[in-house]
C-alpha cells in the first residue's frame, strides 16, 4: 500500500531510498543540482558499484561539480527534453514527489509524495518503474565530459547550443566548420598553440586561450563549452 509523504517524510525516505540501494537506482528530477549531502551518498553508491542513473531536463551544475560527477564510473546522466517528473527508485522502493533533487533536505518549500513499497504493493511498483524506464529510453545519455554517448567529442556543448554567441565570437564546432575542419582538428591546434590544455580526456581553456580571446561558457543543457574569435585562424 502506498504511503503518503509530507515534506519531512519526503526527505527521509528518499535519502533512505538512496542509501538503501543495492543493485540499481533511478533518479529523476527536472533539475540536476546536487547538494553535499547527495553527493555524499551517490559517492557512496558508486564506491560500491551500484547502477545509477540521473534523468534530467536542465542542468545547473557548476564546473567543479561536473569535473565531480564525471568522475564517478558508475553514474550515468541522460538529458530528457520536456520532463517534469519527479520520481526516484531503487529495486524495492519508489518515491513520486513533488520535490525536486536539488531541493533535497531543504524545507523552504511544502512538498507532497507517496512511497510505493514493491513487496507491498508490485503492479504500481512495476507501473512505475515501467514509466521511468520508458523515460530513460527517450533520453539522451550525456558524459559529463557534456558530450552525448557515442558522438564525437568535442569539448563543448552541440552546435547551436552556444546562445550567447554573438558575431565576432564561435563556438568550437562553428569555428572548425569555418575553417574547413574537423572539430577534433581544432581542438588538437588549439591544445598545440597552449589555448587549451588536456587533462584526464577533457579540454580546459588556459591563460593564453583566454589572452586570445577565448571564453568559457556554461549551457543550461549541455553545461561547459568554449567561445573563439571568428578571426581566430591556425593557417
Amino acid at each position: 500500500m502506498a504511503k503518503f509523504l509530507n515534506t519531512s517524510a519526503t526527505n527521509y525516505f528518499l535519502e533512505e531510498l538512496i542509501k538503501g540501494a543495492s543493485d540499481r537506482l533511478v533518479l529523476i528530477s527536472p533539475f540536476l543540482k546536487l547538494n553535499d549531502r547527495v553527493k555524499e551518498l551517490l559517492e557512496d553508491k558508486n564506491r560500491l558499484k551500484i547502477d545509477v542513473r540521473i534523468v534530467y531536463g536542465k542542468n545547473e551544475l557548476q564546473p567543479e561539480e561536473i569535473n565531480w560527477l564525471k568522475e564517478l564510473s558508475y553514474i550515468r546522466t541522460s538529458f530528457c527534453k520536456n520532463l517534469h517528473a519527479k520520481c526516484y527508485l531503487n529495486e524495492e522502493t519508489c518515491i513520486i514527489t513533488s520535490l525536486n533533487l536539488y531541493e533535497f533536505s531543504q524545507v523552504n518549500n511544502n512538498e507532497m509524495g507517496v512511497a510505493i513499497i514493491r513487496s507491498e504493493d508490485a503492479d504500481l511498483y512495476r507501473e512505475a518503474y515501467e514509466e521511468a524506464q520508458r523515460i530513460i529510453r527517450i533520453s539522451d545519455e550525456v558524459r559529463m565530459s557534456l558530450e552525448k554517448v557515442d558522438k564525437e567529442a568535442t569539448a563543448e556543448a552541440p552546435q547551436g547550443a552556444g546562445e550567447e554567441e554573438s558575431p565576432d565570437k564561435l563556438t568550437t564546432s562553428k569555428l572548425a566548420k569555418k575553417l574547413g575542419i574537423s572539430t577534433q582538428e581544432l581542438l588538437d591546434k588549439l591544445t598545440a598553440a597552449g589555448y587549451l590544455e588536456l587533462r584526464d580526456g577533457n579540454h580546459y581553456i588556459t591563460t593564453a586561450g583566454k589572452a586570445a580571446g577565448g571564453e568559457f561558457r556554461m549551457s543550461p543543457r549541455f553545461g561547459p563549452y568554449f567561445l573563439w574569435p571568428a578571426s581566430l585562424n591556425f593557417t
